[in-house]
């Protein structure tokens, strides 16, 4: 599976952790930034690259990272396309993606530690859309609100 990872200073090191983890276990991992440390950057603009990354089809799936892991959480839901949710914990994460096709989780690194954010990206990335008739029937009302 191809998933792209991004994160402003505040989820830095986590997402060095998770693309050296994720690389390991055979997933094929791009970063959309930052590709360096930088105190005073702004999770907007990797938020908005690791989305694009998913519409635009180069990654199956994102994980964005700042310190709450609700700023990238609310910019990543402004691109159309794009269903995302902070998820602390495995069973958001992997429902999120089984009832309501989620493709971008939101992490807090300063919420959570390496050990948790393994299970939660586990549980995201091994997910799969269930596609029953109720969940397929929620999901094209939120595709309109893209309109």
């Amino acid at each position: 599976m191809k998933v792209t990872i991004a994160a402003d200073h505040g989820g830095f090191e986590l997402k060095k952790f998770l693309i050296e983890w994720l690389g390991n276990r055979g997933f094929e991992i791009s970063d959309s930034g930052n590709l360096v440390y930088d105190s005073k950057d702004d999770y907007p603009d990797f938020a908005i690259e690791a989305c694009n990354n998913v519409v635009n089809g180069n990654a199956e799936r994102a994980i964005v990272i700042c310190g709450s892991g609700v700023g990238a959480c609310v910019t990543s839901n402004k691109i159309k396309g794009i269903r995302a949710c902070v998820c602390h914990d495995s069973y958001s994460a992997h429902q999120g993606v089984e009832h309501d096709a989620m493709n971008v989780l939101c992490l807090g690194a300063r919420i959570i530690g390496t050990e948790l954010a393994k299970e939660i990206v586990t549980s995201f990335l091994n997910a799969k859309f269930i596609g029953e008739e109720r969940f397929i029937r929620r999901l094209n009302k939120i595709k309109e609100l893209d309109k």
